[in-house]
């Protein structure tokens, strides 16, 4: 694990730069693969449509994903390259975290490739989702704790405020890791003393402000991200998804082979340096806990290992310096090659590699969805303007229905270059945006039963079928694959569209 140091070698900070920049590099070579998932288009359809928040989340990422648009079009590997470097920037920060706390180029290197190698770190450089950037958030609210607790100095509580404030901008499960921080420094006497500095409360009062513009549109919104986040917790528990919450932990937020240096670094923060940087390991176990209590899907944790592993990479530094010359050099072999292996499953598993419909595609496919739901919305745009092109004319006013919000931004996003209209859905924000002015006497419909059409049409005819050439298996040609052209609305849309107002 020892980098020895030349004459002429790079700094420590130069260092971790070049890895990060190897990833990215790697990154941008494989993320042209399949298309975009279907929280990406959303991400990307609202921030056509900027505001101070969203039904579903905080304004950041769809920021940014207007800030892609503009910058690369609807470009795969453009878009998918601001995630990714996200993820490698957190990438040298956790080096540096193992810096700060006494570990050498050695430590450095091995924190900064275990978290770099975690399954959900990588999955989160292929996927343009709000995730991506709350995970450097956390990172970055815990190097600037790491930097408190090393140096006693509180204005770093300023960078902890801002980091605080960025990620409630991003994603509101940062209030967990704020409430964590919270118990910590209440539960700690050392850190009770900052309690009287105005660098805390200055700090406090950056994250609010911070904050700020979307607590107010929260509140001139009724607060309805609550009413969202309570209809999906109810949902996901209801569908098993936050089962397994433990084991993922350490298959998926880490990597299977940087488990045992998760455990050094624990045992690192709860017994070396005096006690120094105990708080540390008390606000991953905060975390875990509320996380747990609060029946949070295993992912929302991923941001919070970085830490750990840069402590479990610091110790096993420190232990292989007590080992003869010939033991460390094993010892090294072995750690490196945990790495490796672990880097390969990681890719295996978590990056855009897989020939579609080859034999590794079924193995990932086994493991998440994640990619079989990137396949077939450009098609279905084309399928769409095919059937409106061929029933416009037979209509004063046809639009376009979706039942979720990833056909409604897929066609969206894809459907200009077919002279498609505005697509409307009643999920989430796209009900706050209406059904169109004037509205539509007829609808093409994606998305719904035919069951559930037949309540609010007096007519619905079957006109199409969501499918992809690759024949990939996913929500959009498995569950929900008829296009259907509905006439006759049995109720005026003002009062309908109250009823049809769904969270997703």
């Amino acid at each position: 694990m020892r980098i020895e140091r030349s004459k002429h070698s790079l700094a420590d900070w130069q260092l971790l730069l070049l890895l990060a920049a190897v990833r990215l590099l790697f990154h941008v070579l494989t993320n042209n693969q399949y298309g975009f998932h279907r929280d990406a288009l959303a991400f990307l359809d609202n921030g056509q449509h900027l505001a101070w928040g969203y039904v579903a989340y905080p304004p950041l990422t769809p920021f940014v994903g207007r800030v892609g648009l503009e910058l690369f079009g609807l470009s795969l590997v453009g878009i998918k390259s601001l995630a990714a470097l996200a993820q490698c920037v957190a990438m040298v920060f956790t080096g540096l975290m193992a810096k700060e706390l006494g570990g050498g180029r050695g430590a450095q290197a091995v924190a900064a490739i275990a978290a770099g190698i975690s399954i959900m770190s990588l999955l989160m450089s292929t996927l343009f989702q709000y995730i991506s950037f709350d995970y450097l958030w956390w990172v970055l609210a815990l190097y600037c704790f790491i930097r408190l607790l090393k140096s006693g100095n509180p204005r770093w509580w300023l960078g902890i405020g801002a980091a605080f404030g960025l990620g409630m901008m991003t994603k509101y499960t940062m209030v967990i890791l704020v409430t964590a921080v919270i118990l910590t420094v209440l539960l700690t006497k050392r850190l009770r003393t900052h309690l009287k500095s105005p660098w805390l409360w200055a700090g406090a009062g950056l994250s609010l402000l911070i904050f700020l513009p979307n607590l107010i549109w929260q509140f001139q919104n009724n607060f309805v991200s609550l009413e969202f986040l309570a209809a999906i917790r109810a949902r996901d528990v209801a569908l098993g998804r936050t089962e397994g919450y433990l084991a993922q932990q350490f298959y998926v937020n880490l990597n299977p082979d940087t488990v045992p240096l998760f455990l050094l670094g624990m045992v690192f923060y709860l017994r070396w340096e005096n006690g120094r940087f105990r708080p540390i390991a008390w606000i991953y176990l905060i975390t875990l806990a509320l996380f747990g209590l609060s029946q949070g899907r295993f992912y929302y944790l991923a941001p919070a290992y970085p830490m750990i592993l840069a402590g479990g990479a610091v110790w096993g530094e420190r232990w292989l310096a007590r080992l003869s010359a010939d033991r460390q050099k094993l010892w090294g072999r072995v750690t490196w090659g945990l790495l490796a292996v672990g880097a390969a499953i990681g890719v295996a598993l978590a990056l855009p590699v897989a020939p579609i419909n080859s034999a590794l595609w079924d193995v990932t496919s086994d493991v998440h969805d994640n990619f079989a739901e990137q396949i077939g919305w450009a098609e279905m745009a084309q399928n769409v303007a095919t059937i409106y092109a061929q029933e416009a004319p037979n209509h004063a006013n046809l639009g376009i229905l979706t039942g979720n919000y990833g056909e409604a931004a897929a066609l969206n996003l894809y459907g200009p270059r077919y002279g498609l209209q505005t697509a409307v859905s009643p999920v989430n924000s796209y009900w706050q945006r209406g059904y169109g002015t004037p509205p539509p006497d007829a609808v093409i419909v994606l998305g719904f039963s035919e069951s559930f059409l037949s309540r609010h049409f007096g007519q619905c005819t079957v006109v199409g079928r969501n499918s992809n050439r690759f024949g990939v298996a996913n929500e959009e040609s498995k569950f929900s694959p008829d296009i259907f052209l509905c006439e006759d609305l049995l109720k005026p849309w003002e009062q309908l569209w109250p009823e049809m107002r769904a969270f997703g």
